[in-house]
């Protein structure tokens, strides 16, 4: 193996090329698109340099081993794709802090005494098919396969599509239990995703539960100039309420958050009435259910699109119920990063798909700007360092 101390921060820069979005500003990285298959292949490229063994999963999850696969694993890792127009840490941050991780156990000498692994999950943002945590959705058996295949972009490509055109097998696609009974314990590091982290390093303690739906308002399309507002059905006018009526219910709920970050009316001409609006309702809440609060909103949505002469469909993409890390886990990631504080997230994670399945914990690193799903997420250099020496503390007591 090598141990030329390869640190986290020059791994990020030497991707920090791959996907970027020059509209949009930062990164553009989605399943099956050149920019993740260049980040999968510099993943493989690096473990291989390190000496761990990569195999590629029925659901297009990338793992790499040290030692030989079996039972009882720790594993570590990430997702190396991202939101549109995302930043430069949410996923890559923990894929290369964990190859920091293992050169740095190298360079102590360790050997660890059960298999070892990192993994990069498949599409863990949902960025192009619109669900998250799709590999390890569909390791765990999660998510349904078959739906899983019939998943379109927004150009209308399904995923089975795409994967086949990138030279994978969409019927593998569904529930791995051998491989998942591999893993003993499963860790992720992640930069944080808000202000409550006034450390280098944290320990996470829960996932929120959150979810997302799709609405779907149907009107009559007609020209913008020649339609008096009289004789209009025009979707986007109960779309428009829908996205003040998510903020109002979100207020009335503690802590609750409920966001429209996507609306797009079809066909979307300028001079257009739109025919439909599609909108992607966001909602998460760290106590209880989303449950009332997408109630609360499809109530709104219904309202304004009678009055409209409108009508209105949800669907549901994905809900994941609150998730309480593994307490024991937990308890021995705290003694090795003595004094780390401890915080819950409202952002998804594949650890908290796991969670369901295996003991699973999470290292989060200090990110100063508090923005994350943006360009200006940051993790300044020192704290990168602090979180991959961590977390090879972490792997060395989870992994003796």
């Amino acid at each position: 193996m090598s141990t030329g101390h390869v640190g986290t921060v020059e791994l990020l820069a030497g991707i920090a090329g791959v996907g970027r979005d020059r509209a949009r500003g930062g990164y553009s990285r989605h399943l099956a698109t050149p920019a993740e298959s260049d980040l999968r292949d510099w993943f493989a490229e690096q473990a291989g340099r390190r000496g761990l063994d990569v195999e590629t999963d029925r659901n297009g999850n990338v793992w790499a081993w040290w030692g030989t696969p079996g039972p009882d694993a720790v594993v570590t890792g990430s997702h190396l794709d991202s939101v549109p127009g995302g930043g430069a840490f949410d996923g890559p941050l923990g894929v290369a802090s964990a190859l920091a991780a293992v050169e740095d156990l190298v360079a102590r000498g360790f050997a660890p005494a059960r298999p070892l692994a990192v993994v990069v999950f498949a599409e863990e943002e949902g960025g192009r098919f619109g669900v998250p945590c799709l590999g390890s959705r569909l390791l765990t058996g999660d998510l349904d396969a078959d739906r899983a295949r019939g998943l379109r972009d927004a150009d209308g490509v399904s995923l089975a599509e795409a994967l086949t055109a990138r030279g994978d097998d969409p019927s593998a696609l569904g529930p791995d239990p051998e491989r998942l009974a591999r893993v003993g314990r499963f860790v992720e590091l992640h930069v944080e995703q808000g202000r409550a982290l006034d450390a280098p390093v944290g320990i996470g303690s829960a996932v929120v539960a959150h979810g997302r739906w799709r609405l779907t308002f149907t009107g009559q399309g007609n020209h913008a100039g020649t339609t008096a507002l009289t004789d209009r059905r025009d979707p986007m006018i109960p779309a428009a309420a829908t996205v003040l009526a998510a903020r109002r219910a979100a207020a009335r709920v503690a802590d609750a958050r409920a966001t429209v970050g996507r609306l797009v009316p079809n066909p979307g001409g300028t001079n257009v009435i739109a025919s439909s609006v599609d909108l992607w309702l966001d909602v998460r809440i760290p106590a209880g259910e989303p449950g009332p609060v997408v109630e609360d909103v499809l109530g709104a949505a219904r309202a304004a699109a009678d009055a409209e002469g409108c009508t209105v469909e949800l669907g549901r993409e994905s809900l994941s119920p609150a998730v309480a890390f593994d307490d024991a886990l937990a308890a021995r990631l705290a003694a090795a990063v003595p004094g780390a504080p401890t915080l819950a997230t409202a952002a998804g994670h594949d650890a908290g798909v796991l969670a369901a399945h295996a003991p699973a914990g999470m290292l989060h690193v200090r990110n100063p700007t508090g923005i994350s799903h943006a360009p200006q997420e940051h993790a300044e250099d020192d704290d990168v360092s602090h979180g991959a020496r961590a977390l090879a503390d972490v792997l060395a007591e989870l992994a003796r």
